[in-house]
């Protein structure tokens, strides 16, 4: 016999079972996307290409996640969530396989344009889906799990791309993560349920969500929090080689230690989130910018920096999780607008942080570098404050008016003069 209890634990299960095939399908988007970081130089000499225009296969993936952010919503909003994200998967494993066989350049740009519309369509739909999947005091939960499969992708795809590429090819590198895309369509089809769409008022223009107060500050503190990130992030590597003296092998443990730190963050805070959501916001951006400046004394030490990376590491790869599970709470009627927005903030805040970035460690020194990220993640900290004083501000004022709501006299003829200004009471002969 089937109790309604063993009902919900099985819906629950097959929900987490969802969320897991989500977070497979996040590892192997990653891993593509960044997996041309380290086969470069093998690629542009297969294609007669420079360097440079090998490098834009990052850069057109990137833009296209943007402009797929900005339109997904509203060109889907008819369609089962499911299929969506289906298609997603199928269109991985599509870009997989024209980049791995590519016979010329246009090709090659062609299958990473597809790979940015599955990134951007993908990560705008998930932090919607995966609400509609779980439990709202489980949603901090699964975004943390997303975020961990980002956390080890974005850690082991540049090694495991130059590993892979020096024992089968860059082409072979590229088709290495198709039959795990393939795994992952599998098993969302088999796991996740129908997500008919549901009717949202004032869909439309996402941008149109930058009128509420609220999200403006928030959508700003994720610019800051990602522009100073990736200022400081994408130069580690030189860095650490030419300022700290790390060895190449010494430099790659540092960065799997910081993935490794970061699991561990999203892990430890997601379990705060629930009750604890504007201060971590505010914190650890705060948190990030003393280690952006104490990096600047400390570079010539080598255990005090790794032990500062592996700090940011923890803290930096939890900040998404927490913007996440923001999102969830002030955009439940919309969050799919709201993602794509979001989407198109955090890819355009890499791309402005990562070229100011390069500007400053050219121009003024690698110093500058690090002192651009601290004044950033320092803004992005008062950006966070400032929508938690908003939220307050819109929660005290909606208790008051419940407040005046619940003092309504049950007799309708009474005015609201006569109420909050009661008449005295007449004089007695």
């Amino acid at each position: 016999m089937t109790t309604p209890d063993s009902k919900i634990s099985s819906t629950l299960i097959s929900a987490w079972g969802a969320v897991f095939s989500m977070t497979l399908c996040v590892v192997v988007l990653i891993a593509s996307e960044f997996m041309p970081v380290s086969l470069l130089t093998p690629i542009a000499g297969d294609l007669h290409l420079t360097e440079g225009q090998a490098g834009q296969a990052i850069s057109i993936s990137g833009l296209f996640a943007v402009i797929t952010s900005l339109f997904i919503a509203g060109l889907t909003r008819r369609i089962d969530r499911k299929v969506v994200i289906l298609a997603f998967s199928a269109l991985l494993i599509l870009s997989g396989m024209i980049v791995a066989f590519a016979p010329t350049y246009p090709v090659l740009m062609a299958g990473r344009a597809l790979l940015g519309i599955a990134i951007g369509g993908f990560w705008s739909m998930s932090t919607a889906v995966i609400m509609r999947l779980l439990p709202e005091k489980a949603v901090p939960r699964g975004l943390a799990m997303l975020n961990a499969g980002n956390a080890v992708a974005a850690t082991v795809s540049a090694p495991l791309g130059s590993l892979l590429g020096d024992y089968i090819g860059w082409r072979g590198a590229f088709f290495f993560v198709v039959p795990l895309a393939i795994l992952a369509l599998v098993w969302q089809w088999t796991s996740m349920p129908s997500l008919p769409p549901q009717r949202r008022i004032g869909q439309g223009n996402m941008f149109r969500l930058l009128g509420r107060r609220q999200i403006l500050l928030g959508m700003t503190a994720i610019l800051l929090l990602f522009m100073g990130q990736f200022s400081l992030f994408t130069y580690l590597r030189p860095y650490l080689e030419a300022v700290s003296g790390y060895s190449v092998p010494a430099l790659s443990l540092v960065l799997l230690l910081m993935g490794l730190a970061g699991v561990a963050g999203t892990w430890c805070i997601s379990r705060l989130l629930a009750t604890r959501l504007y201060s971590i916001l505010i914190i650890i951006p705060l948190v990030m910018a003393a280690i952006a400046v104490l990096l600047i004394p400390l570079s010539s030490f080598k255990v005090p920096v790794a032990g500062l990376l592996i700090g940011w590491g923890f803290f930096g790869t939890a900040a998404p999780v927490g913007w996440g599970t923001w999102l969830s709470r002030v955009l439940r009627d919309d969050a799919e607008a709201g993602g794509g927005l979001q989407v198109a903030v955090i890819q355009l805040a890499i791309t402005v942080g990562a070229a100011a970035g390069g500007l400053l460690f050219d121009g003024a020194g690698w110093w500058s570098t690090l002192a651009l990220a601290m004044a950033l993640l320092v803004g992005s900290s008062c950006a966070a404050w400032a929508a938690w004083f908003e939220w307050e501000k819109s929660t005290c004022n909606r208790n008051v008016s419940n407040a005046e709501l619940s003092l309504e006299p049950s007799s309708p003829a009474l005015s609201r003069r006569t109420r909050f200004w009661p008449r005295r009471p007449a004089p007695q002969a």
